[in-house]
């Protein structure tokens, strides 16, 4: 194997080209102009037979209309000639209904469900209970700020006195859940809802 040395190599000369000389393309191939007025010529014929068969059924369909219309003219010439005979029909048939009579006699039962008239314990929500009065008012006025209204309250128990934060008495439960959500959002989350002790 040779080694040639491409980096020294003296390149070849090419015959300079004229700028805008372009390889001229090949001819492109035209149908003959026989050929052209051929498939033009049955274009058009095609088109004459088309309109003349449109033409033909639609003189044939006035001729077969206008006998069928001579016919029903006939008829009703004949039915109108015709005198109608008076009283052959039927008498009208009496209308029964038996529905408004039902109506009229009939009881509706209805089953009502029993209901409890035990009274309806209030509810008590409590957010939280400390051991001094400072901590019960000051989550107070959190609660304040929030639009709703708390108490507190001092209860004395086996282990000592405690300030419970209370809100309520509510009638449904339902109303106390509603105030707990606006509170969850401050960030007191330890609301309980208990049933109201006097």
């Amino acid at each position: 194997m040779t080694n040639r040395d491409y980096a020294n190599r003296k390149p070849k000369k090419r015959a300079p080209q004229k700028r805008g000389a372009r390889k001229a393309a090949p001819p492109a191939r035209r149908l003959p102009i026989v050929l052209l007025l051929i498939v033009v010529l049955v274009a058009i014929a095609g088109f004459g037979y088309f309109l003349w068969n449109i033409k033909d059924s639609s003189t044939s369909d006035q001729a077969e209309t206008g006998s069928t219309e001579t016919k029903a003219s006939q008829v009703e010439t004949k039915a109108a000639t015709k005198p109608k005979p008076q009283g052959d029909l039927p008498p009208k048939p009496k209308e029964e209904w038996t529905y408004l009579e039902e109506l009229k006699n009939k009881k509706v039962e209805v089953e009502l469900p029993q209901t409890d008239n035990k009274p309806k314990r209030p509810y008590l929500m409590q957010c939280g209970s400390f051991r001094t009065e400072s901590q019960a008012n000051e989550m107070k006025a959190v609660i304040a700020f929030q639009g709703l209204e708390a108490q507190v309250r001092k209860s004395i128990g086996s282990k000592g006195t405690w300030y419970r934060v209370v809100m309520g008495p509510y009638d449904r439960k339902r109303i106390a859940e509603r105030h707990r959500h606006v509170l969850q959002k401050v960030g007191l989350n330890d609301c309980k809802i208990w049933y109201w002790e006097g």
